[in-house]
C-alpha cells in the first residue's frame, strides 16, 4: 500500500517533490523542538494537550470554552483592487481555514449548518484538516467529505501543518483541487485571474513561491493561498496582489479584548487575525474555523469568512461634498 501510495504522489506531485515531503514528515514528524519557522511547538507537545484540558475543567472554564468553539461566526471581508479584472468585480470567495474536523463533531455540525445560505463563486481551503499532527487520518478524511458535499465548485485548497501529504488523494477524491505549488485559473468571460497555492511554509517549510510566481503572466491579478501568513514578505515581493491563510487561530485562547497569549508564528501581530495590508498586497488571516490542541476558544469566536473582491470607486464619479 505504501508503495501504491507513493506512485501515486510521484505521479501526481513529481518524484523530488513527493519524496522530499514524505522525508520530512519522517524526519520530524511530532517534533517539539527546531524544525520550522519557529523553535516551540506545543502542537507536537501532547502530554501538555492533557494538562491544559484538566486546568482549565479546574477552573471551570472548559465547557464555557467548548461551547465558544462551536459558534462559528460568518465574517465578510471586502477586498479592494485596482488591478481587479471589471469582469470580477464583486466575485466572492468562501474562505475556509484550520477545520481540524476531527477535534469537534458539534463545530463541524455547525459548519455544515452554516455552508449552504452562503452566496458564493469560490471557495478555498487554507489547510489544517487533521487535529493531530501525525498518525492516522482517516478520521479527518471523512469529516472533510462531510464538508465538502455541502460546498459549491470549484473548490481550491492547500495543505496545512497538521496534514500528511499521503492525504492528497482523498483530498482530491472528493472534488477538491489541491494546489501543491501550482496555480488555477479563473475565467469570466474574456478575463482572467489566477489562484495559487503552495505547501506548508510553516513547519514543513516545502513551498515554493517562485515556481507559483512564474507560473502567473506579468501584471495579472493574483492570489495566493498560503496555509501560514508568516510568507507575508515572500508573497508580496513576487507580485500577488492578495494573500489568504490561517494557521494561527487568532491565538484561540485570548486575553480580553482579543489580545492572543501565543500565535505560534513568526510575524507582526497586527497579521495575526483578519485584514492587513503589507506594501502593495492585501492579506487576511482567518481565524480559523476548528480548534487545536484543545477544542475550546476564549475570546476568539472561530470564523468563516466571505471575502468580496471589488475594484476602487472612480473618484470621478463621486459627488461633490
Amino acid at each position: 500500500m505504501e508503495d501504491e501510495l507513493l506512485l501515486k504522489l510521484e505521479q501526481r506531485l513529481g518524484r523530488i517533490h513527493a519524496r522530499q515531503r514524505l522525508g520530512i514528515e519522517a524526519d520530524h514528524e511530532a517534533q517539539i523542538f527546531g524544525q520550522g519557522l519557529n523553535f516551540f511547538h506545543i502542537e507536537n507537545w501532547y502530554s501538555v494537550h492533557s494538562l491544559i484540558r484538566n486546568i482549565l475543567k479546574l477552573s471551570g472554564l472548559y465547557w464555557r470554552g467548548r461551547r465558544n468553539a462551536e459558534r462559528i461566526a460568518v465574517k465578510y471581508n471586502t477586498i479592494e483592487c485596482a488591478n481587479l479584472p471589471a469582469l470580477f468585480d464583486s466575485f466572492t470567495i468562501l474562505h475556509i481555514s484550520d477545520p481540524h474536523v476531527d477535534m469537534s463533531q458539534r463545530a463541524m455540525r455547525r459548519l455544515v449548518e452554516l455552508i449552504p445560505g452562503l452566496d458564493y463563486d469560490l471557495c478555498v481551503l487554507t489547510g489544517d484538516y487533521r487535529g493531530k499532527t501525525f498518525g492516522a487520518f482517516d478520521a479527518a478524511l471523512e469529516g472533510m467529505a462531510r464538508v465538502v458535499a455541502h460546498l459549491k465548485q470549484p473548490v481550491l485548497g492547500v495543505l496545512g501543518n497538521h496534514d500528511t501529504i499521503r492525504m492528497l488523494p482523498g483530498l482530491e477524491a472528493m472534488g477538491i483541487r489541491m494546489l501543491q505549488n501550482e496555480c488555477a485559473t479563473i475565467k469570466r468571460g474574456e478575463e482572467e485571474i489566477f489562484v495559487a497555492g503552495i505547501d506548508d511554509a510553516h513547519y514543513f517549510r516545502v513551498d515554493n513561491i517562485e515556481k507559483v510566481g512564474s507560473e502567473i503572466p506579468d501584471g495579472a491579478f493574483s492570489i495566493l493561498l498560503s496555509h501560514t501568513p508568516e510568507i507575508y514578505r515572500q508573497a508580496a515581493h513576487a507580485g500577488f496582489d492578495v494573500l489568504l491563510g490561517g494557521h494561527t487561530h487568532g491565538g484561540q485562547i485570548c486575553l480580553p479584548g482579543s489580545i492572543p497569549i501565543t500565535l505560534d508564528s513568526v510575524l507582526p501581530r497586527r497579521m495575526g487575525a483578519g485584514a492587513w495590508r503589507y506594501r502593495g498586497m492585501v492579506g487576511y488571516t482567518s481565524v480559523g474555523a476548528g480548534s487545536s490542541v484543545v477544542a475550546v476558544r476564549f475570546n476568539c469566536l472561530p470564523e468563516i469568512t466571505l471575502h468580496r473582491l471589488c475594484r476602487p470607486a472612480d473618484p470621478s464619479n463621486r459627488a461633490d461634498p
